[in-house]
């Protein structure tokens, strides 16, 4: 077996984690590349590694033949990997040393038993959808995908924006409000949730369209098929606004055509036996959690 170890940022706080992980990996001959930034990191702050290969990039994880890919951090860096993971199938596990840690689902004390569940075959794969972002012009260096979100939002306290919104190229609606967000079933658990968008299981074949602070009071978010592709023309007061994709963003003006649609390919989540959404949801969210249920 062959693992990809990626993280954001070392915490000194799991240097006793980090070097139980080199060592577990080791002691069961699994052979493993790091993402150079975080070899450096995990060097620099004393962690002794057996194998220095590193990658810097998608094209070398592929040419290594990586059986999974391990995260290291909290669901941020979780989305990050997207960088890395667009258009393969290869596996992802998240191993939580974040705060909420809703996609990187194990705990880092659980690392021995992973490792062992790995080798023995002993786990299932939980496909998610993902977007694409087509432009008239190029943006975020050609890797134009997302795991959660894609949002358009104004870039300081000028005015609201004016959205115009269309659906398989059907106008749709104009949204004056703050932005607006398109999310994945995945997603619909992030920002599209904190602005009163629904939750939808992982499984559905949908998409949310959540305006952000609208200054309409019937506009509510609105539901759709994942087949459908949705384009944005935008007014604004401002000269420029903000597009991100997960994580990532770029300041655009309003003369960039912007359309989102599924991707062709999912991003797959490891999942063990003893995980569950439902299970998820409740305890991290604390979703329908009521003192009359105790």
């Amino acid at each position: 077996m062959k693992v990809a170890i990626y993280g954001r940022v070392f915490k000194k706080e799991t240097s006793d984690f980090i070097q139980g992980m080199f060592d577990t990996l080791y002691q069961n001959d699994v052979e493993y590349i790091t993402e150079e930034l975080y070899l450096a990191q995990c060097v620099a702050n004393h962690i002794k590694v057996k194998c220095t290969n590193t990658f810097s990039g998608k094209t070398e994880i592929l040419q290594a033949g990586i059986d999974f890919f391990i995260v290291i951090g909290g669901d941020g860096t979780m989305l990050d990997s997207l960088v890395y993971m667009h258009g393969t199938a290869i596996p992802v596990i998240g191993i939580n040393t974040g705060r909420l840690g809703f996609l990187t689902g194990e705990n880092k004390t659980d690392f021995k038993k992973v490792v062992q569940q790995l080798l023995k075959g002993h786990y299932t794969l939980d496909a998610r959808s993902t977007l694409k972002l087509e432009s008239n012009v190029p943006l975020f260096e050609g890797i134009t995908f997302a795991l959660n979100d894609f949002v358009i939002h104004k870039k300081d306290s000028s005015s609201m924006m004016r959205i115009h919104t269309y659906i398989n190229g059907e106008f749709l609606n104009s949204y004056w409000s703050d932005g607006l967000i398109v999310s994945t079933p995945t997603g619909s658990t992030g920002y599209s949730l904190s602005c009163g968008g629904p939750i939808l299981y992982p499984g559905a074949s949908s998409l949310v369209i959540t305006p952000i602070a609208p200054h309409n009071l019937n506009v509510r978010p609105m539901v759709l098929s994942d087949d459908s592709i949705l384009s944005f023309e935008i007014e604004d007061r401002s000269t420029s606004f903000l597009v991100s994709l997960d994580s990532r963003s770029e300041t655009i003006d309003s003369k960039v055509q912007l359309a989102i649609r599924k991707a062709d390919f999912g991003f797959n989540l490891v999942k063990f036996n003893n995980e569950n959404y439902l299970t998820t949801l409740r305890t991290k969210l604390m979703w329908g959690i009521d003192n009359r249920n105790a």
